[in-house]
């Protein structure tokens, strides 16, 4: 009786028909859903809890950091530009103030994980005339700097508040599909955004403006940051900068160019050397600017304006019409027959070839390269001195020099390509033009006694030496010379002007004054070039 009373259905089995099938359900234990699931181990429980904060913690984060690339970027006006703000995540903070394209200042304004950058853009063309006609415009326009950048930084933080805050809720709604949870993490991410904020602007240092690091390829960056010892550590001489730094930029902006130009005597007449294009067009854009900006009388080029003088090549000279400046030329040991014809076909050249002109007042003359070897590898002579090659370099400098004595009028300028045909022409006049090294060098010729001295004055590559230029480490960079001769034709002073090689922007200007035109710039005697 007993075994069969054990062998009975549980409880609310009754039905149950007491098979073995039956009865080994009959023993398994039974969940009461009125008494509750068992409880879990406590450290489930602890595992479970981390893993949920993690998880709430991660969306927030998430949602912070694309909350902020999403909405941490307005446009805005400040002074006269249309400017960019943005906001971003970062390990340091500062501000980075971006004047493209003359370069960047970085300022160490602020701590905290976030990073401000402010990208000044072009200035609109209404306010462009408008400063041009009223340079007291400037003035007004940069007033007005602080105060835009101010409600500018505060809108957008409140942008970027705003859109972590959503971008937080939807990732959180999309992964938990709870509300508690997504609650939280919207709460988080709130709290870390703000305390970003908070943190960045309690750590604000005004005089951050009073030791700005300026990124960038224009060596006068003085004239962008303005005279900053003269700041205080207060708001108000903050603020005082910031409108100085923008009344320069704008200054910058509405003057086209900061390349300074030179206050020469009356009757000055600007003379651009050039040299050694070697069929780069960035040349080209370069010399027109400089042309226009200068007030340039008449353009000098030493030759090398192809590479190996072929009939195709003939084409790039077509933009010297375009300089509507007088255009002397003579033939560098890369240029044909072919390609000194060509420029010669352009209405504003003139082409020497031992033989003198009169153009803007100066009386110049020139002789082309004794050679053509546009492949210096493969040539019998090459563009090297051997002696064979020296002696005939040397040779058209002597005829040269004997074009000159036989001149009716006093020749106020030479021009040769190899600096190394220069020898025979101290004492015959003041100044000597060449180019065919690629690099700039300044120098007098050895004197002859009871002779006048001579000024060799030997330019860089204008054309950053074409593809040859980029063979070294760095690029060769693109020389430019801009001469001012006196009323007596005689130079007193000069500008060196570089820009970066190929991929590259930096811009260089040097100005050299020459105290006594009639000795020449203060440089050392150098011997006559054997290379």
């Amino acid at each position: 009786m007993d075994g069969q009373e054990n062998e009975q259905p549980m409880s609310g089995d009754a039905d149950t028909p007491a098979s073995g099938r039956g009865r080994r359900w009959a023993l398994r234990p039974r969940r009461d859903r009125r008494a509750g699931d068992p409880a879990p181990a406590p450290w489930v429980r602890v595992a479970r809890r981390i893993g949920v904060a993690a998880a709430v913690l991660a969306i927030a984060l998430a949602g912070v950091v694309l909350g902020t690339f999403a909405g941490g970027r307005m446009h805005t006006d400040i002074g006269p530009f249309r400017a960019e703000l943005t906001l971003a995540p970062a390990l340091r903070g500062g501000t980075t103030v971006d004047i493209p394209p003359l370069g960047a200042l970085q300022l160490h304004s602020h701590d905290g994980p976030t990073h401000l950058t402010v990208a000044l853009g072009a200035l609109d063309q209404r306010r462009t005339e408008a400063l041009i006609d009223d340079p007291a415009s400037i003035s007004r326009a940069s007033q007005s700097a602080v105060t835009d950048v101010r409600n500018g930084v505060m809108r957008l933080g409140l942008r970027t508040v705003g859109m972590t805050l959503l971008v937080t809720l939807l990732l959180a709604a999309l992964v938990f599909r709870d509300t508690r949870r997504t609650a939280w993490a919207g709460g988080l991410a709130l709290l870390v955004t703000v305390g970003s904020l908070g943190a960045a602007a309690s750590t604000l240092r005004p005089q951050a403006i009073e030791e700005p690091r300026y990124e960038g390829l224009l060596v006068n960056a003085p004239a962008i940051v303005g005279d900053a010892r003269r700041i205080a550590n207060d708001y108000t001489k903050y603020a005082e900068q910031l409108q100085r730094l923008v009344g320069n930029v704008s200054q910058l902006y509405t003057t086209v160019s900061a390349l300074p130009v030179y206050e020469p005597a009356p009757g000055t007449t600007r003379v651009l050397h050039v040299s050694d294009m070697h069929l780069n067009p960035t040349g080209w854009q370069l010399i027109r600017t400089v042309v226009e900006q200068f007030g340039i009388d008449v353009v000098i080029d030493t030759g090398d304006i192809t590479d190996w003088g072929s009939e195709p090549e003939a084409s790039f000279v077509g933009s010297i019409g375009l300089l509507k400046k007088p255009y002397v030329y003579i033939r560098g040991n890369h240029d044909s027959a072919r390609t000194a014809a060509a420029v010669a076909q352009q209405p504003n050249a003139i082409v020497l070839d031992n033989s003198t002109t009169t153009v803007a007042g100066l009386t110049i003359a020139g002789i082309g390269d004794p050679r053509f070897t546009p492949d210096k590898n493969t040539s019998p002579a090459g563009s090297g001195l051997t002696p064979q090659v020296a002696d005939q370099v040397i040779t058209t400098g002597t005829k040269l020099a004997t074009t000159i004595r036989e001149s009716p009028k006093p020749v106020n300028i030479a021009l040769v390509h190899d600096p190394a045909s220069a020898g025979p022409l101290s004492g015959v006049c003041p100044l000597v033009l060449a180019g065919h090294t690629h690099a700039r060098q300044v120098s007098k010729l050895p004197e002859v006694p009871g002779q006048p001295p001579t000024q060799l004055m030997v330019e860089g590559s204008t054309g950053g030496a074409g593809l040859r230029g980029l063979e070294g480490e760095k690029p060769t960079p693109l020389t430019m010379t801009v001469l001012y001769l006196d009323q007596n034709k005689l130079l007193q002073a000069y500008d060196d002007i570089t820009v970066g090689g190929t991929g590259q922007a930096q811009v260089n200007l040097e100005r050299h004054i020459v105290q006594d035109p009639k000795a020449g710039a203060e440089v050392p005697v150098t011997p006559t070039p054997t290379r």
